[in-house]
């Protein structure tokens, strides 16, 4: 099933490219027109329902129900996303479904320049008062989702397609969503696939391609004491450029979840000590919050010897350190 959800500027064209879309895949579009006129009716009053076309500050006071009608709304919502294949257009949608594996958020968005343009064409007015006008529908988009779900509505990892259509038309902005909902769908049928044949990739030790021998005979002594680990989880970033790329990143070997805590192996030549021992003190200096610790070459030797774990890729290790 489809779950597109569609964020818009006023005059960036959402509303004809949210209609095309649900048109060409034949799913029905969610609107607050809709919400308004089919929903809202079996909770709200004819005052409500005048004050929430107007304010919304008031979808966070209580319904008939008992619950605000922001949350009426959201509850609907979910229960027909489970149901069928829907295109909704705002509503807070992209926050709703932020975490749904099926939905598809995008933000439609144009220059200001367009949009006056658009506006003053569509309503007949004076580019002064197509400025206000844009400004005034703006600032009612931010403030609702911003009241209703504590979320800035142009915080971009709100999104997967951001689609600016000074260069798109509508045809080819629908175009878009549907080549990406294809992939999207795509991939889930291959998970799906896969779960049903009962083919999980198991995260063993045997499935992880170890950088180093040494690595793999320290995961043999963290498994002989039931120690659970996780091999290279994270990167961190530790220097930047000026314009705040990064230039320079630490992934330690191992991270200990039971006891919150990263290693790194240090068993190859004095200079990789070096560089590694900078990254632990660049890591502790940028994240004073993570643990972190090295395991020197004599530590880990030791430790090889006192747990009798196999030593066979000693000489591939010397011959890698030559």
């Amino acid at each position: 099933m489809n779950l597109i959800t569609i964020s818009r500027q006023t005059a960036s064209l959402g509303d004809e490219i949210a209609g095309k879309l649900a048109k060409k895949l034949g799913i029905q579009i969610i609107s607050r027109d809709y919400v308004i006129n089919k929903w809202l009716p079996e909770v709200a009053t004819d005052h409500e329902l005048n004050m929430l076309k107007e304010s919304s500050k008031f979808y966070k006071r209580k319904s008939s129900r008992g619950i605000s009608f922001a949350d009426f709304i959201e509850n609907k919502l979910i229960e027909k996303a489970k149901k069928e294949s829907l295109v909704i257009l705002g509503l807070g949608s992209q926050v709703i479904f932020r975490n749904n594996p099926r939905a598809i958020h995008v933000k439609i968005v144009a220059s200001k320049n367009r949009r006056i343009k658009r506006i003053t064409k569509k309503y007949g007015l004076e580019e002064k008062q197509a400025k206000r006008t844009i400004k005034l529908s703006d600032r009612k988009h931010r403030r609702y989702v911003w009241r209703i779900y504590d979320k800035d509505w142009s915080e971009p990892t709100l999104y997967h397609l951001a689609l600016n259509t000074d260069g798109l038309s509508v045809k080819e902005a629908v175009n878009m969503i549907i080549y990406l909902g294809d992939i999207k769908k795509d991939k889930q049928n291959a998970l799906t696939t896969e779960a049903g044949k009962g083919k999980e990739i198991p995260k063993t030790q045997e499935s992880l391609d170890f950088a180093h021998p040494s690595e793999k005979e320290f995961a043999d002594i963290l498994n002989m004491h039931n120690i659970e680990w996780e091999y290279e989880p994270t990167e961190f970033p530790l220097e930047w450029d000026a314009e705040g790329n990064i230039t320079l990143g630490f992934r330690p070997d191992f991270y200990l979840t039971e006891y919150d805590t990263y290693l790194e192996l240090t068993t190859m030549k004095r200079k990789y000590v070096t560089e590694k021992n900078k990254k632990k003190r660049l890591l502790e200096k940028n994240y004073p919050d993570v643990n972190i610790k090295i395991v020197y070459k004599k530590d880990f030797h030791s430790l090889v010897e006192r747990f009798g774990v196999s030593n066979e890729n000693e000489e591939a290790e010397q011959e890698n350190n030559e």
